[in-house]
């Protein structure tokens, strides 16, 4: 038996944390949706711009839009639809009814380009889309080359009272002008959608099944270039349970309000604030543009949330407000960054300004996406993802796929009900990354003798000098260690001498700051082998929506 069979993570666990969580309850999404809903019916659910809709609203609005899915628009089970649009209440309304119909959701990032939104409607052989009308130009562009036929537009302010709907929609039009003028014909209004829906709702919906898809999440896959997780109905009410249980040690079902900064159409956002919190009885407030973190900062300060749910980005960036600084933090009980690393420096400034420890975890698409967090009954172990969730069996392997001792460095393979079935139209991809039930992440990590897991980096951006590793965020965090840098981001580059050679990207937090002052300083704190050959000045760094760097085009920015 190996060291990780014994799994040593269950000896760091809670005594009232069960190693294992109890079989799924429900058939599918859309009938646990349902008894949430009865549950806490006059609750808040989900809340944005000022507006609040209950658990029972939530239902009967996504019941509307199931309606209007399979009565009006014929819409059979299986068949994608996507919906591309920030956090919005018609989000969750439009996911829901699309899940209570059978449909598998694909969801599209809102700022992709025409030719982006192209390659992923193309490759899902969507039918249908849900899309904010600010985009609808990009897809008048590209439609008539996809498989396409219902459109639905939704405005900002659809689901907001009358009068500040009117107001909302004529300033985002004629005021910020931020509706481009588009082609689309024979297009669907959301408000109307959901009014059709009423006339059809004896419409009888499909039958689903826990190991019918959910979801079709696009990925860059643990191997890179796109690709879409297929996630079942069962993948996320699992991974649902699995995270609830360690956030039920310390937080309190039904009375919580939890801020989602994070978009819905990523799947952190959507697990953890769409559906686990939701399951909980929790109020979500929907930020529709955490960039505005003044707007963000105001929000929080009203909404007076017990739980935020942030990315590292996001928190340093509301770190730099003296009026965030300033707020009461005494209500909030726990802070999860998600979506990418925690910088260390980020975890002790928030620490130091809220009192507040912040809870690191971590998760990918094709796990749907949590594998482990860091315990909510203790102090986190900061710069380690935690343990692993209930349910959830981990092994650190060689290149030969051996398990390694605990300690040592290796991929990190995840086994348990969250892992996606497979990748969509990709049989040669999902073979590779699934093998005897185990997911391949792709990510080099190690696990403590206590079971913490911590992880070293990216295998595809790992960085060979001389035939020594070196591990780019071990540079970015020594780099962003400096009072002086803002943000880092490294890559490798082809060189002649060494195989490879380490580029840094900064961003200044101080002009004053030199690349002399940055190399001495550098010295002090990395090997030889592990030293840029190249540092590159930068105003801003490219980054995902979840705020990642995105190396691949850092690349390309030297090319």
């Amino acid at each position: 038996m190996n060291a990780y069979e014994s799994r040593p993570w269950l000896n760091s666990y809670s005594p009232e944390l069960s190693p294992t969580i109890d079989p799924v309850e429900f058939d599918s999404i859309g009938s646990l949706i349902e008894s949430i809903c009865r549950k806490y019916a006059d609750r808040p659910a989900f809340s944005n711009l000022g507006t609040v809709l209950s658990f029972r609203q939530i239902n009967a609005l996504s019941d509307r839009f199931a309606a209007f899915l399979v009565g009006e628009l014929g819409l059979a089970k299986g068949d994608r639809i996507v919906l591309q649009m920030p956090n919005l209440l018609q989000y969750p309304v439009a996911a829901f009814g699309a899940l209570k119909a059978g449909l598998v959701v694909v969801n599209a990032n809102p700022l992709y380009t025409a030719h982006e939104m192209r390659k992923v409607f193309v490759d899902s052989g969507a039918v249908a889309i849900v899309v904010l009308e600010n985009f609808a130009d990009k897809l008048h562009t590209i439609i008539a080359e996809t498989q396409i036929k219902h459109v639905v537009l939704t405005d900002v302010g659809d689901l907001l009272p009358p009068a500040k709907r009117v107001v909302t929609n004529f300033v985002v039009k004629h005021v910020q002008k931020m509706v481009p003028k588009h082609g689309l014909t024979g297009t669907v209004g959301f408000r109307e959608a959901l009014a059709k829906g009423v006339r059809h709702a004896s419409v009888a919906l499909p039958e689903v099944t826990r190991d019918d898809t959910a979801l079709l999440q696009y990925t860059g896959g643990t191997t890179g270039g796109t690709k879409a997780a297929v996630v079942t109905h069962l993948n996320l009410m699992s991974n649902q349970a699995q995270m609830l249980a360690p956030m039920r040690l310390r937080l309190d079902e039904g009375v919580e309000t939890v801020i989602a900064a994070l978009p819905m159409y990523h799947i952190f956002c959507l697990t953890v604030n769409c559906l686990a919190f939701f399951n909980f009885g929790a109020h979500n407030v929907l930020i529709t543009n955490p960039r505005d973190t003044a707007g963000l900062t105001k929000t929080i300060a009203k909404t007076k949330p017990s739980v935020l749910i942030l990315v590292s980005t996001l928190a340093a960036s509301l770190l730099d407000r003296a009026d965030f600084r300033s707020l009461e933090f005494s209500g909030v009980k726990l802070t999860v960054a998600g979506g990418m690393a925690l910088r260390g420096s980020t975890a002790t400034a928030w620490k130091d300004a809220t009192g507040n420890d912040v809870v690191e975890g971590y998760g990918l698409t094709e796990a749907s996406p949590v594998v482990s967090v860091n315990p909510t009954w203790m102090a986190p172990r900061v710069g380690t993802i935690g343990l692993p969730l209930p349910s959830t069996d981990i092994e650190i392997r060689d290149d030969e796929g051996n398990v390694v001792p605990l300690g040592d460095a290796g991929e990190l393979c995840v086994r348990g009900p969250q892992v996606m079935s497979g990748y969509w139209n990709q049989p040669d991809a999902t073979a590779d990354v699934l093998k005897d039930g185990w997911l391949l992440t792709g990510d080099v990590a190690s696990m403590s003798d206590d079971g913490y897991i911590t992880i070293v980096d990216r295998k595809k951006d790992l960085i060979v000098v001389s035939g020594f590793n070196v591990y780019p965020s071990e540079v970015e965090e020594v780099a962003m260690a400096h009072p002086k840098v803002k943000d880092a981001g490294v890559i490798g580059v082809p060189d002649e001498h060494s195989g490879e050679a380490v580029v840094l990207f900064v961003v200044k937090a101080d002009d004053s700051l030199t690349e002399d002052e940055l190399r001495a300083y550098l010295k002090g704190e990395l090997a030889g082998y592990k030293r840029p050959k190249r540092i590159l000045f930068r105003d801003d760094l490219p980054k995902s929506n979840v705020g990642k760097v995105l190396r691949r085009e850092l690349r390309e920015l030297l090319e």
